[in-house]
C-alpha cells in the first residue's frame, strides 16, 4: 500500500487501481481501495469486486484489522468492480449517491456492470445512507456529484488542512482520462468533460493535493 499522513488522517491505498483491461476474461480493470483512519473511525473508499475479496481481507489482516473494524464504507458508484463487497461490511455505515442507487435499480438485469441483486438489497439495508451533492460522509470528507461514467457517481474530497486528497473513482479513472478529459465508459461525453474539469479544479486548489483515481496510482 501507499500511506499518506494528512492532517488528522492516515490514508492507506491498500489495493492499487490498475488501468488495464482483460480482453478475454471480462472487461473491467482492477479497482483501487483506500483505507482511511480518523480517530476511532475507519473508512474504506470502494470495496472491490469478487476477484479482490480475499485480497481485501488479506490487506486488512496485514494491518491488524478485521472487516468488522471498518465503521464506514464510501462507494463512488455502483459498478460491481467497486461495490460488490459491501456485504463484507454490512454492519458499517454505507454511503452511496442517492441518484446513483436510484439509477442502478432501474438497470436491466444481466445486461450491465451493475450488480442487480446487491444494489436491490443495499437500497433497503438499514445502514445505507443515500447521499446528495455536498454532504459530509465522514469526518472531513465531502461527497460531490460527478456525472459521466454513471449518472450518480460521486467524488470524495478529504480536507486535510494544508492539502487534500481527491478520490475520483471512475468519474476519472486514470491519467489518460485526466489528460484527455474523455472517458472510455461514459453515458454523456460532455458531462464527463465537465466532471473532469471539476476534478482538476479540486485537485489544483492547494499545492501538494493528491488525486486518487479508481484505476490508477495516486498522483500529486
Amino acid at each position: 500500500g501507499r500511506l499518506f499522513k494528512i492532517g488528522d488522517f492516515e490514508v492507506d491505498i491498500i489495493v492499487h487501481g490498475f488501468p488495464g483491461k482483460s480482453v478475454c476474461h471480462g472487461s473491467l480493470g482492477f479497482s483501487a481501495i483506500a483505507l482511511i483512519r480518523h480517530g476511532d473511525r475507519i473508512a474504506l473508499i470502494d470495496v472491490g469486486s469478487f476477484g479482490q475479496r480475499f485480497l481485501l481481507q488479506e490487506q486488512l489482516a496485514a494491518r491488524g484489522l478485521k472487516p468488522t473494524d471498518v465503521t464506514d464504507v464510501l462507494l463512488t458508484h455502483s459498478h460491481y468492480d467497486h461495490s460488490v463487497n459491501w456485504t463484507l461490511f454490512k454492519h458499517a455505515n454505507i454511503a452511496i449517491g442517492r441518484d446513483e442507487l436510484a439509477w442502478s435499480l432501474e438497470q436491466p438485469w444481466g445486461e450491465t456492470v451493475v450488480p442487480e441483486l446487491y444494489v436491490e438489497v443495499l437500497d433497503k439495508w438499514p445502514t445505507v445512507r443515500k447521499v446528495d451533492d455536498g454532504e459530509t460522509v465522514f469526518p472531513g470528507i465531502t461527497a460531490h456529484m460527478a456525472p459521466g461514467h454513471t449518472p450518480g457517481s460521486l467524488v470524495f474530497v478529504l480536507d486535510g488542512g494544508e492539502r487534500d486528497i481527491v478520490f475520483s473513482g471512475d468519474a476519472c479513472k486514470n491519467r489518460a482520462e485526466l489528460l484527455s478529459r474523455a472517458a472510455d465508459m461514459t453515458y454523456d461525453p460532455d458531462a464527463t468533460r465537465a466532471t473532469i474539469d471539476d476534478i482538476w479544479a479540486r485537485w489544483s486548489r492547494k499545492p501538494g493535493n493528491v488525486l486518487a483515481p479508481g484505476h490508477d496510482l495516486p498522483m500529486v
